[in-house]
C-alpha cells in the first residue's frame, strides 16, 4: 500500500506538471499568436460587386463569391433556429465550447483511435472559418477551442450567430444564408418555407454531399434529420413537420437575377471599378448605381436587335449553321439561346411546315408564314428567288434558328450585320441607355464606345454650325456643281459626288443641309478653312487628331464613336453647352454607407458662367445668377443661343423635309437629327434628339464592307432611332428651344436667299441674327428691320 501510495503520488505530481508545463506552454507560446477576436467587429466579408440601373434594377454581379450580409433581425426566427436545432443546441448556453461534446470526441478517439465527429460549436466554427486552416490536426483544434473562448469573451451571442451565418458555406459559390437562399431558390430568406429553410440549415456539414441539386436524396434525409431536431427540441409543431417532411425538393440553380439587360454597360463599370480598386472591386461589396434608366435600356436593347434582324432579313436566308443526324439527341447540347434566338433542328419536313425540335420547347411544328421570307442570299445586293416549299429552305438535320412570332415559331439566323445604339441626357451627359451590339454573350466588343467609325454625314452639322459662327447664314448660297481636286497623295483626282449623283446649282444651306448636298458642304469647308472647322470642332468634344486635314473632313471622313457624335450632338440639343458622358451616379460600400456620389457639370441657362468660350455674343438682358449660388458645376457654353437655334431649326428640316423624313411617323415637332452614309454604304448612321435626349445609332460590319445598294443611314439606322424613341419619348410633353432675342426671321426670296416684302410670290420663312439680315433683293420693296449687313461672303458662289 505504502508503494501504491507513492507511485500514484508521484504519478498525481507528474500529471499536475505536465498539465502546469501544458498551461505554461498554452499561455506564453499559443495564446500571444492567437488573432484579436475584436477584428470580428470590423470584418469585411467577401461580397461581390453588384452593379444597378438609376431606378434601382439588378444589371450584373461580378465576384467568384455570391454573398448577400443580412443582420440578425432580418433573419426569420425558424432560420436561425434551424441551424441552431442541426449545428449548435446549445449555442446561447455554453461559453464557446461544448465540453461534453469534445468529452464524446476524446472517447471515440480511445475507442476507436480515430478522430470522430462531434464537439464543434458554432462559435469554434467562426474561429476556425475566420481565422483558421482547414487542416485537421490537435494543435489547430485546441487553438480553435481556445480562440472560441476568446471569442466569447469579446462579442455577444447575437454577434457571432450572425458572422457565423453570413460567413458560412453552403454549396454552388454560395456563402452565407442571403446567398444560399438566392442561389438554390431565387427568393430572400423571408420568403423561404420550412422545408426550405431546413435544406439549407442541413449543409454546412457537407455543402456537396447534401446539396439538393448534386445529390437530392442524401439531401432529403439531412433535411429530415433537422425537422426531427426542430421538433424535439419544440421550435415546431408536429402538424408543420409532416407537412415540411413530404415536402418535394424545389431547389434548382438561380444564377444572379438580372432584371436588366445592360451587359455593355455592366462591363464598363467593371472595367473601370478593377481600375480604380483592383481585386477588392470583387470582394468589397461596392454597389455601384449607374446612369442607365430601365426603360430606356429595354427600348435601346429591342430597338437595335430588331433593326438589325430586319436588315438581315432583307439580305436572305444564308442557309443552316451545322447538319447533324435528325435523330441526334445531343445535336443541340452546348448550343446557347442568343437573346431570342433559340437552337433547333430540323427533324422531318412537309410541303410547307417542318417539325423541329427547339432547345427548351421540345418538337414543335414551324409553319409556312414563319419561313416563307427565306429567299437564299447571294451577296450584299442580291437574294435567289422566293421559295415554293419547305425542302427549298431546309433540310432534315439542318441545325437552324427560330424566335416566338405573333403566328407562332419564326425561321431566323444569327445577324453578321452589327451595330450600336447610344442614347445620353443632353443636360448634363449621363448615358441613360447603351447597346454595344447584337448580343454581349456573342461579341464583348462596344462599338459604342470602342468602334471608331467614318460617320459620313452625319458630321455635316458641325461643319455647318462653323460656317455660321464664321457669319454665314441657313439662306447663305454655295453652288453644288461638279468638283474636282488635285491631291499629290492620291493617285487620282478626287471626284466627290451627291449621294444621287445629281448637281442642283446654287443652294440655301439650309435646303443643303436638309438634303445632305456633299459638294456644298465641300465648298463651305474650303471657304471657312479647315483649321478653323478642326479648332472649331473642338468645341463638341471632337478629338482632332482623328479627323483629317483636307476636304474630306466635310463628308465625315474622320474617326469616330457612336458615344463622341452623340456627345456632340449634345450641344446642339441643349442649346450650346459642352456636357462630357458619364455613367456612374454613385458608389455605395459594404455598409451602404456613400463612397462616391457623381458631381458632372449641368446646363444651366440662367447662370453667369465665366467659362464660356462659344466666342460669339449674348444676348442681352437676360436675368443671370451667379455660378456660386447654383449647387453644381456649370457647364461651359461652347457655341452662342443663336448658333445652337438655327442648328435645330435646320436639323428639325432634315426630318421635316429631308433624308430623316421616316422620322415623321413619330408625329413630334420637336426632333432635329441627320443621317450619315459613308462611301459604298459601309457605315449608317442617324443622329437625333430633342431638349430631353440624344441617340445615336450606327449599322456596319465589323469587318468594312458593303452594306448593300440603298443601306443609307436613313434605311438602315434611322428604323432603330424611331423605334427607340417612340418608347423613350412615351409621355414626354413636345418642347423646342426658345428663340433667342436677336434672332429675326423675315420672308426670302428661296432662290437668292434675298429679303422680300409681303406678298411676294413662293417666299419663305427664314430666320437670321439681326446683324446678318440679307440684303433686299433689288427692286423690291420689304420692311426696314435689321442692319441689312451683308455677312463675310453671303451672296458668294463658288464656281
Amino acid at each position: 500500500m505504502i508503494r501504491l501510495r507513492r507511485f500514484l503520488s508521484r504519478l498525481l505530481f507528474t500529471a499536475l506538471l505536465l498539465a502546469g508545463a501544458s498551461a505554461a506552454g498554452i499561455y506564453y507560446y499559443l495564446i500571444p499568436q492567437l488573432p484579436s477576436a475584436e477584428t470580428l467587429k470590423d470584418i469585411h466579408l467577401q461580397v461581390p460587386l453588384k452593379v444597378y440601373t438609376r431606378d434601382g434594377k439588378l444589371l450584373a454581379e461580378f465576384g467568384e463569391k455570391r454573398r448577400s450580409p443580412l443582420r440578425l433581425p432580418e433573419i426569420p426566427d425558424n432560420l436561425t433556429k434551424a441551424f441552431l436545432a442541426a449545428e449548435d443546441a446549445n449555442f446561447y448556453r455554453h461559453p464557446g465550447v461544448d465540453w461534453e461534446g469534445i468529452a464524446r470526441a476524446l472517447i471515440h478517439i480511445v475507442r476507436t483511435g480515430r478522430k470522430g465527429p462531434g464537439g464543434s460549436t458554432i462559435t469554434m466554427q467562426v474561429a476556425r472559418n475566420f481565422f483558421l486552416s482547414k487542416e485537421k490536426t490537435y494543435l489547430r483544434k485546441l487553438n480553435e477551442i481556445l480562440l472560441a473562448l476568446k471569442i466569447e469573451q469579446e462579442l455577444s451571442k447575437d454577434q457571432i450567430l450572425e458572422l457565423y451565418l453570413n460567413k458560412i458555406f453552403l454549396g454552388n459559390r454560395a456563402y452565407g444564408i442571403g446567398a444560399a437562399s438566392q442561389v438554390y431558390y431565387g427568393k430572400p430568406v423571408d420568403r423561404l418555407s420550412l422545408a426550405q429553410m431546413a435544406m439549407i440549415a442541413g449543409l454546412p456539414k457537407a455543402p456537396s454531399r447534401f446539396n439538393p441539386l448534386a445529390d437530392p436524396v442524401r439531401a432529403v434525409e439531412r433535411r429530415s434529420y433537422v425537422l426531427r431536431r426542430m421538433l424535439a427540441l419544440g421550435i415546431i409543431s408536429a402538424s408543420a413537420f409532416e407537412q415540411a417532411n413530404v415536402a418535394t425538393v424545389s431547389a434548382r440553380y438561380h444564377g444572379p437575377t438580372v432584371e436588366t439587360e445592360a451587359a455593355y454597360l455592366a462591363e464598363m463599370v467593371r472595367a473601370h471599378m478593377e481600375e480604380l480598386l483592383g481585386a477588392e472591386a470583387y470582394t468589397g461589396g461596392y454597389q455601384v448605381h449607374t446612369t442607365v434608366e430601365s426603360t430606356l435600356q429595354d427600348s435601346a436593347r429591342l430597338a437595335l436587335g430588331t433593326g438589325l434582324d430586319e436588315y438581315d432579313r432583307r439580305h436572305g436566308y444564308r442557309g443552316p449553321e451545322a447538319q447533324n443526324q435528325p435523330t441526334e439527341s445531343t445535336a443541340l447540347t452546348g448550343i446557347p439561346t442568343v437573346g431570342a434566338l433559340y437552337p433547333a433542328v430540323v427533324r422531318q419536313l412537309g410541303e410547307r411546315e417542318a417539325l423541329i425540335v427547339v432547345k427548351g420547347h421540345g418538337e414543335v411544328i414551324l409553319g409556312w408564314a414563319g419561313m416563307a421570307w427565306a429567299r437564299p442570299y447571294t451577296d450584299e445586293n442580291h437574294r435567289g428567288p422566293p421559295p415554293q416549299n419547305a425542302a427549298e429552305i431546309l433540310s432534315p438535320g439542318d441545325r437552324i434558328r427560330v424566335r416566338p412570332g405573333s403566328q407562332g415559331w419564326e425561321l431566323a439566323q444569327l445577324p453578321k450585320i452589327e451595330g450600336a445604339l447610344v442614347a445620353i441626357n443632353p443636360q448634363d451627359g449621363a448615358i441613360v441607355a447603351i447597346a454595344g451590339g447584337y448580343n454581349f454573350h456573342r461579341s464583348k466588343f462596344n462599338r459604342a464606345t470602342q468602334a471608331r467609325r467614318q460617320p459620313g454625314s452625319n458630321f455635316k452639322p458641325f461643319i455647318y454650325s462653323a460656317a455660321l459662327a464664321k457669319g454665314y447664314t441657313a439662306a447663305s448660297l454655295i453652288n453644288d456643281a461638279p468638283v474636282v481636286f488635285d491631291d499629290p497623295g492620291l493617285e487620282a483626282a478626287w471626284r466627290p459626288e451627291n449621294y444621287s449623283g445629281k448637281f442642283f446649282g446654287p443652294t440655301r444651306l439650309r435646303w443643303a443641309l436638309t438634303k445632305s448636298r456633299n459638294l456644298v458642304s465641300i465648298r463651305l469647308l474650303r471657304a471657312i478653312g479647315i483649321p478653323f472647322a478642326l479648332n472649331y470642332a473642338r468645341r463638341f468634344g471632337f478629338d482632332t487628331a482623328s479627323l483629317p486635314r483636307d476636304l474630306s473632313l466635310a463628308l465625315g471622313s474622320g474617326a469616330i464613336s457612336p458615344l463622341e457624335l452623340a456627345t456632340g450632338y449634345a450641344v446642339l440639343a441643349n442649346g450650346g453647352y459642352r456636357v462630357k458622358p458619364w455613367f456612374i451616379e454613385r458608389i455605395t460600400g459594404q455598409n451602404r454607407q456613400l463612397v462616391y456620389r457623381a458631381s458632372p457639370a449641368r446646363v444651366c441657362a440662367v447662370c453667369r458662367d465665366q467659362s464660356a468660350t462659344s466666342g460669339e455674343p449674348e444676348p442681352s438682358g437676360s436675368p443671370r445668377i451667379d455660378q456660386y449660388e447654383v449647387p453644381f458645376p456649370i457647364a461651359g457654353r461652347v457655341i452662342s443661343p443663336a448658333n445652337a437655334w438655327l442648328m435645330q431649326s435646320m436639323l428639325g428640316d432634315v426630318i421635316q423635309r429631308g433624308t430623316g423624313r421616316r422620322a415623321k411617323v413619330l408625329g413630334r415637332r420637336d426632333l432635329a437629327g441627320k443621317t450619315g452614309t459613308t462611301n459604298d454604304q459601309r457605315d449608317a448612321w442617324f443622329s437625333g434628339f430633342n431638349h430631353r435626349l440624344v441617340a445615336t445609332a450606327w449599322v456596319g460590319f465589323d469587318q468594312l464592307q458593303p452594306l448593300g445598294r440603298r443601306e443609307t443611314g436613313g434605311r438602315a439606322a434611322l428604323p432603330i432611332w424611331i423605334r427607340f424613341m417612340k418608347e423613350a419619348l412615351r409621355d414626354v410633353p413636345e418642347e423646342t428651344l426658345e428663340q433667342p432675342e436677336d434672332l429675326v426671321t423675315v420672308r426670302i426670296d428661296p432662290t437668292t436667299g434675298l429679303r422680300v416684302p409681303a406678298g411676294y410670290p413662293d417666299a419663305v420663312f427664314e430666320t437670321f441674327r439681326a446683324e446678318y439680315l440679307p440684303r433686299k433683293l433689288p427692286g423690291r420693296s420689304a420692311p426696314a428691320t435689321g442692319t441689312g449687313q451683308t455677312p463675310p461672303r453671303v451672296t458668294e458662289r463658288l464656281f
